[in-house]
């Protein structure tokens, strides 16, 4: 599994890191679209993004607030679309984005077991909404915050969590520790934003490397 960790370089707020990341061998770049985030990227920016993405690098969309999240994703065919929110939104806002043709990335984040298992019954609301989540991703907790917290997730509490869909692994990873969080967790992706970062929205293409390189050879 770590052989193939799969690597998302999130935050991403100017093309020249999103094409960096992709040739560095990221699978995925974040592009975020809550306007309060220091990470949210200017619309323009985001479509020349989209445009110049090279074949199978996927662009992920993350949002905190359903309602922007589908307009968003129409507008800008986004087919991957992460989701920092309340499980109350879910009875509030039917999706009106096609569900089937989405990939959406429940996140949670999670400072205890008690958190970790109430994830099922987020997950099967979700489901009684018409979404069909495809993957959870896994975030440190920090009073407040949805995201981009910093803070690094519970890694033994995750060590033998096994949910029914594959589990990212975000959370105050860095090129230094990313290694032993795979090695823990043995996660299906990773995601990973202030770790690579010089600023909020800046990546250093030496982190973005380093990380990468490190990520992949965990054994």
């Amino acid at each position: 599994m770590t052989a193939s960790v799969r690597i998302k370089i999130c935050g991403v707020t100017r093309v020249a890191d999103a094409l960096a990341a992709a040739q560095l061998g990221a699978d995925a770049v974040g592009l975020n679209f809550h306007p309060a985030s220091p990470r949210c990227v200017a619309t323009e920016i985001a479509q020349e993004i989209l445009q110049r993405l090279p074949p199978f690098i996927e662009p992920v969309g993350v949002f905190t607030d359903l309602l922007r999240m589908q307009l968003v994703a129409d507008g800008f065919g986004l087919r991957t679309l992460q989701w920092h929110g309340e499980p109350a939104e879910l009875t509030l806002n039917q999706p009106t984005v096609d569900t089937h043709r989405s990939n959406l990335l429940v996140a949670f984040a999670v400072p205890d077991r008690e958190s970790l298992e109430r994830i099922p019954g987020v997950l099967d609301l979700v489901r009684r909404q018409g979404w069909s989540p495809r993957a959870i991703l896994i975030d440190g907790f920090h009073k407040g915050l949805l995201g981009g917290t910093g803070q690094t997730a519970p890694w033994e509490l995750l060590a033998n969590y096994r949910p029914d869909v594959p589990l990212i692994l975000a959370g105050g990873l860095t090129p230094d520790n990313v290694a032993e969080a795979v090695r823990i967790v043995r996660p299906y992706g990773i995601d990973v934003a202030s770790g690579v970062e010089s600023a909020p929205g800046v990546k250093e293409v030496d982190k973005m490397k380093r990380f990468i390189d490190n990520a992949r050879s965990a054994v």
